[in-house]
């Protein structure tokens, strides 16, 4: 018979597709405690854990090699068991492992929470838990420590209740997550907010940028260097006297990421960007996936009218395929209008920037072609890098 968890009727529509919604590593935990702590107490094996989300979504996990260890009286000392990690249709790093928890009887009367192998700890201040803390998430601890309460009560027993969470794939698959750059080293970290993994979830990616942008803030950085993806981050170490201590990658969040900037009290940013993602900040597209907007063709042709060129020269940008491409134009025409185009979109990038963070924040941009090298960059660019420069010194004292 197959096994029923409870989101069968939980799934997602995108891009005309229905994809399938799974649970996150805390729903894991929970579940996998909530076993744990009811074989201790009763000596019998369980094959399931029921468990409510906070998104009041039911979810009945199944139980994997679940232990009861006895002492020499024959009464259990611990129990340990794990429950699967499914995400549904969303790409997981985690999707598959193993979640385990380890429950002991202890003195004080209180549910202690901690991690144990594959789960990593805490570096660095300005995330989630204090530094030297298991990375085990605030929502993921209450909804453990709710779980082993209500088994204690159903059993009768008001003394303590010692948890680790451990994650024996943890070291290898955090190598394929952002822990390493947040500073938590040794494995995974133990998250989710809803219990519940919504597929393609942008949520997620967004609240790893804040969590990696609250990281530097708390070590003191006031001024950031941002760059969308990976070809930002290879230009920007090409970049001679600019210190990245404080850099960090936004994917396509722009408007996001000034957002928490503000919150933060971040002063200044410097966008290092490929002309194909930031052509669309000059027309005021904060978002800068293709699914959102293009016009990079109508916005590169309106900075090149802008900048004096002729209705031939912006009708051929028009009929590109590509910003390189429209470059390739524009370079045809000549060192002058090509300089003032790349200026014009700079300007307008800025314009934009400016207004999403409402003049909170000295706003920077470099713009960089993956053929062409460094097409052109702000005007406040060189006192922000050394107002950058100067941070890297301080903190670092």
């Amino acid at each position: 018979m197959e096994h029923k968890n409870g989101l069968e009727d939980c799934y997602v529509i995108k891009d005309h597709k229905r994809l399938r919604c799974g649970y996150t590593t805390g729903s894991c935990a929970a579940a996998a405690s909530k076993a744990a702590a009811w074989m201790l107490l009763t000596g019998r094996t369980a094959e399931e854990a029921a468990l409510m989300t906070p998104k009041g979504i039911l979810l009945h996990l199944l139980v994997e090699d679940g232990q009861i260890h006895r002492g020499a009286d024959g009464h259990p000392e611990e129990a340990l068991c794990a429950v699967r990690k499914d995400g549904g249709d969303d790409p997981d790093a985690t999707h598959g492992a193993l979640i385990y928890a380890r429950v002991r009887k202890a003195r004080e009367k209180d549910v202690t929470i901690d991690g144990g192998k594959g789960v990593g700890r805490v570096t660095r201040p300005g995330l989630n838990q204090p530094v030297g803390f298991a990375a085990i998430n605030e929502v993921p601890r209450s909804m453990i420590r709710k779980a082993v309460e209500e088994v204690c009560g159903e059993c009768g027993y008001d003394g303590g209740i010692s948890v680790e969470i451990s994650v024996p794939e943890g070291e290898e698959i955090a190598r394929k997550t952002f822990n390493p750059r947040l500073g938590i080293e040794g494995g995974i970290s133990i998250l989710g907010t809803s219990g519940i993994v919504m597929p393609m979830s942008e949520e997620a990616l967004i609240a790893s940028i804040r969590a990696e942008m609250s990281m530097l803030s708390a070590a003191g950085a006031e001024y950031l260097v941002i760059t969308p993806g990976n070809y930002g981050e290879t230009f920007s170490r090409q970049m001679h006297g600019l210190d990245l201590t404080c850099e960090m990658k936004c994917s396509n969040y722009v408007g996001e990421t000034v957002d928490m900037a503000e919150e933060l009290g971040v002063r200044g940013i410097l966008f290092i960007a490929h002309i194909g993602k930031f052509i669309k900040v000059s027309g005021g597209i904060m978002n800068t996936h293709s699914r959102n907007a293009d016009s990079r063709a109508e916005l590169m042709a309106a900075a090149a009218l802008r900048s004096g060129a002729d209705r031939e020269t912006a009708v051929r940008i028009l009929a590109s395929n590509t910003t390189e491409e429209a470059l390739d134009v524009l370079a045809e025409c000549g060192g002058e209008l090509y300089d003032s185009t790349m200026e014009e979109i700079c300007r307008r990038a800025k314009f934009y920037l400016d207004a999403r963070c409402r003049g909170s924040m000295e706003m920077g941009v470099i713009l960089f072609s993956s053929v062409r090298g460094k097409l052109g960059e702000t005007e406040n660019v060189p006192e922000l890098i050394n107002l950058i420069n100067t941070q890297t010194e301080r903190i670092k004292k």
